[in-house]
């Protein structure tokens, strides 16, 4: 009987292990209209271990698009960026809470932390990390918003 205890907690605490935070409050049509810049990033809700995601900045001088997927492997859960005219980088799931999740990748150039935190309709997005010995990053912020809308223009 012990033994069969024993197995049985074993087993719960290998699922827990392997079980994937639930990642769907990323889901949705996100804008960020700062300082001349409209920024749009798009998630899918999680469909058969994968989020599909898109981002597109514009503004008056610059014009910019990333593909991204989040996507279950064999070594857990990854974040996927392939940006315009960059290579593709992957970041392993370093760490996740209700609205929050973490993405690291301590070998790539810039950024080696990727984050997004969620507070009701505003999401954070964050990339970070060291360039040439110092401390970078860059911050945007979404409100929920209907599919393609735009930045008011001024």
């Amino acid at each position: 009987m012990l033994l069969m205890a024993i197995a049985a907690l074993a087993a719960v605490q290998a699922a827990t292990a392997r079980a994937e935070p639930d990642l769907d409050w990323l889901a949705g049509y996100w804008l960020s209209c700062e300082d001349g810049v409209e920024v749009s990033e798009t998630w899918s809700n999680r469909r058969g271990g994968i989020m599909l995601g898109t981002s597109i900045t514009s503004g008056e001088d610059s014009f910019g698009w990333e593909q991204t997927r989040i996507e279950a492997g064999a070594d857990g859960l990854s974040f996927h960026a392939l940006p315009r005219g960059q290579p593709p980088a992957a970041f392993r799931l370093a760490r996740s809470g209700p609205g929050e999740v973490v993405f690291e990748n301590p070998d790539h150039d810039f950024p080696q932390r990727v984050i997004y935190r969620r507070d009701g309709d505003r999401l954070t997005g964050r990339i970070e990390g060291r360039v040439q010995g110092r401390d970078e990053a860059m911050e945007w912020h979404y409100r929920a918003a209907p599919l393609n809308a735009r930045c008011a223009r001024r």
